[in-house]
């Protein structure tokens, strides 16, 4: 549906205790400067204490008070009305931060008061186990011990819990066995834990926001700037978790109509966007798209080679994503599971039929009745995986399929978590094949993109989802767009890739053989990149994998040679001048598939952000890397220089980006008439497919694509786009073509991107 507010362009950023919302504040000017239509900003509540990202909300009436509170928020309402701009929020309805009960008034009550608590129903608890179970006690027998009484409440070395009236005499340990929470060994948590989490985050508990009264109370302070016209847009994260998706958006959209909303919704390849009243997602299928053209899929073959070669695997992708997600809803979702085969008593072996039906849900999650076909992809697979189950997955699946049903509204929200913890944080880390489209909402077995498949994605968003939000980088993707764009570039050089890493991995070994790969790819796309991040990478990196090491029971043997092999990276000469030296030899075709990425995403259908920072070259890893502070300062002088007429090279500085970046994010400000439609334009000639450029109805974007073979052709030669008979100027240049055709070579003279204006 048509978005009243939709911004022209957005700008992520992560405001947090060390760039609170005064900083924000700050910057206004610059993002005008820079073209943005709206600042767009990481959640703004009350986060738990110490939130260096704020997606644990505890106080939903205020802002929080460590990011400036609401004077912060005034502040930055005054300088973005100042600067022309407007607000767009993030917020998180699933879940609410318990980390720190005393700082979550709602969640204190719930445990000192229990059922009787008057935000007992704001949670997704089973009280039928009887008490609430916090997991968060030492793996010692002796835990208990360690409780002391003071001031009215129960302590466990720096924690704080409540006391019900009334039950405050006796020993510690007494006081605690009368109270509406159970304090457990951690290790209980994922067996036995009887709150809905964040996926298996205990410090975050669900929000029941279905219920009227919790929408009303975790969303008064939201609506309420909205009202007030300080925000124009709501970005809702994690909507998967939510028993009833389809009723929070009608809900959401009935109190603030004419707010652009976009939902953190991943869509896997293919997937339809159910017809909820929304902008759209927050851009992770456009992201697939758009660093898959610059993939070239004919060398898929070399690198599933080289794949087997290095770690000896057979597996294919589909049977380790099983695995995984199997492996997730046995274990780290087990009191999940649970609680779903309970409300199957009469189906015996309910809880092996639903782990198999979850692990091989082809998609986050159905809505139903929307996406019902899922459901039978699940149980056909289920059948031919276990055929013994057969007779259980059909007693499940006549059941999963009535969306009244508890078992299936509750199946729904278990999916997505499987296929998050499953998929994003454990089988990405694993199949390393190439490590380019490793990425949120993208299918690592889809090497690369077609031009005609990019044009067919591009033209189906504008006619279904024109107000989408696309997107390059955010807070959560695994690798910078700049680290895959110029891992990119590894799919072009097959044999040269080939050549060293065989040989990295000889002088270096680890006993997990497809993580090392992982490493030497990551080391190569982000490159310079200090020690201290690759070692910090490569540790998380390790035990999202959990195959030599995990975060549950890290293995120190194991990383101890981890870092070793990271060390000789830096520490041996030769090893590290051949990282160096490859990695230089990648890095200028890595800039031309950056310059054609960011050209593409910010001029295709749909609202461009632009992630914090990556108008520059940026190429931050997997948070918190990717949360680093970022020089505004510097970034201001390059576009002061920009405006004063400079043409910069592509070089190390970024410039280029900068250049790019500005010039689209102002014309789509200014004039946004030019972009309202959408056809492809090809070229003819010596090296046709070497172009992908469309026509958005009066601005024509024209990117590079695959500039190693490119080089190889002996560059452009007599290769010509075919225009109509107007005079256009090229923007980034600021020089006049015109005829009908017009000579790539000439166009793509001082860069490899350009975009063209009717005049």
């Amino acid at each position: 549906m048509p978005q009243p507010n939709r911004p022209s362009g957005t700008y992520r950023v992560q405001v947090r205790p060390d760039f609170p919302l005064t900083a924000a504040a700050e910057i206004a000017d610059y993002l005008a400067d820079l073209g943005a239509g709206h600042l767009y900003s990481a959640p703004l509540l009350t986060a738990g204490p110490g939130s260096e990202h704020g997606y644990d909300v505890a106080d939903h009436s205020r802002v929080g008070p460590e990011i400036g509170g609401a004077e912060g928020l005034a502040a930055l309402d005054r300088a973005l009305k100042a600067a022309g701009l407007g607000l767009v929020v993030d917020i998180v309805p699933n879940h609410a931060g318990v980390a720190v009960p005393a700082a979550n008034p709602t969640w204190w009550d719930v445990l000192k008061n229990g059922q009787k608590s008057e935000f007992a129903g704001f949670y997704d608890i089973d009280w039928s186990r009887g008490r609430v179970l916090l997991p968060v006690l030492a793996d010692s027998p002796d835990a208990l011990d360690d409780l002391r009484v003071e001031d009215g409440e129960l302590r466990y070395h720096d924690k704080r819990y409540p006391i019900a009236d009334g039950t405050g005499d006796g020993s510690p340990r007494e006081v605690h066995d009368r109270q509406h929470y159970e304090l457990a060994d951690w290790t209980r948590g994922d067996r036995e834990i009887n709150y809905r989490r964040f996926f298996a985050i205990t410090d975050l508990a669900g929000l029941r926001v279905e219920d009227p009264d919790v929408f009303a109370a975790t969303h008064a302070e939201i609506l309420r700037w909205y009202n007030e016209g300080l925000v124009q847009g709501i970005r809702v994260d994690h909507p998967d978790g939510l028993r009833d998706p389809g009723g929070y958006f009608d809900r959401l959209h009935d109190a603030a109509p004419d707010a652009w909303i976009v939902v953190e919704k991943i869509l896997e390849p293919g997937e339809k966007l159910p017809p909820w009243p929304v902008a759209g997602t927050t851009g992770y299928d456009a992201m697939a798209e758009v660093n898959g053209v610059f993939v070239d899929p004919g060398t898929e073959a070399f690198f599933d080679t080289l794949d087997h070669h290095l770690t000896g695997a057979t597996t294919s992708w589909q049977d380790l994503v099983h695995a995984a997600k199997h492996d997730v809803a046995t274990k780290v979702l087990a009191a999940e599971l649970g609680r779903l085969a309970r409300l199957a008593p009469d189906i015996e072996d309910a809880a092996q039929g639903l782990a198999e039906l979850a692990a091989c849900f082809p998609v986050y999650r159905s809505y139903l009745p929307a996406g019902s076909r899922h459901l039978a992809v699940a149980r056909s697979e289920a059948g031919r995986r276990r055929p013994h189950l057969i007779p259980v997955l059909d007693q499940l699946t006549a059941r999963l399929r009535n969306p009244a049903d508890e078992l299936s509204i509750r199946f729904q929200q278990f999916t997505g978590a499987v296929m998050a913890k499953g998929v994003e944080d454990n089988a990405f880390y694993r199949w390393t094949r190439f490590v380019a489209r490793n990425e949120v909402g993208n299918d690592p077995a889809k090497f690369g993109v077609t031009v005609d498949e990019f044009h067919d994605f591009a033209e189906q968003r504008l006619a279904e989802w024109p107000d989408t939000m696309t997107s390059l980088s955010t807070h959560d993707t695994k690798r910078g767009e700049d680290v895959r764009a110029r891992l990119a570039v590894l799919a072009e050089v097959p044999g040269d890739w080939t050549e060293v890493v065989r040989r990295w991995v000889r002088f270096a070994p680890l006993p997990d053989p497809a993580l090392a790969h992982l490493i030497w790819q990551v080391a190569v796309g982000a490159w310079p990149i200090s020690r201290e991040r690759l070692q910090a990478y490569a540790v998380k990196a390790a035990r999202e994998a959990g195959t030599g090491t995990s975060w549950l029971k890290p293995d120190s043997g194991f990383e101890t040679a981890l870092r070793q092999m990271v060390d000789k990276i830096y520490d041996d000469p030769a090893v590290h001048r051949e990282v160096a030296d490859f990695a230089a030899s990648i890095t200028p075709p890595g800039w031309s598939n950056s310059l054609g990425q960011k050209l593409v995403q910010l001029a295709m259908p749909g609202v461009p952000d632009v992630y914090q920072g990556t108008e520059l070259w940026d190429h931050s890893l997997v948070d918190p890397d990717n949360r680093r502070p970022v020089d505004f300062g510097a970034r201001r002088e390059l576009l002061g220089r920009l405006d004063d007429g400079w043409l910069p090279p592509v070089d190390e500085t970024g410039a280029a980006k900068l250049l790019v970046t500005s010039r689209v994010l102002r014309l789509r400000r200014e004039r946004p008439e030019l972009f309202a439609g959408y056809r492809p334009v090809f070229a003819d000639g010596r090296v046709p497919e070497h172009v992908l450029a469309f026509d958005r109805g009066g601005v024509v974007a024209v990117a590079t694509r695959l500039p190693v073979g490119l080089s190889r052709h002996g560059g452009w030669g007599d290769t010509t786009l075919s225009l109509d008979g107007h005079s256009w100027t090229e923007v980034f240049t600021n020089t006049s073509y015109g005829g009908n055709r017009l000579s790539v070579a000439e166009l793509l003279h001082t860069y490899p991107v350009a975009l063209l204006v009717k005049e």
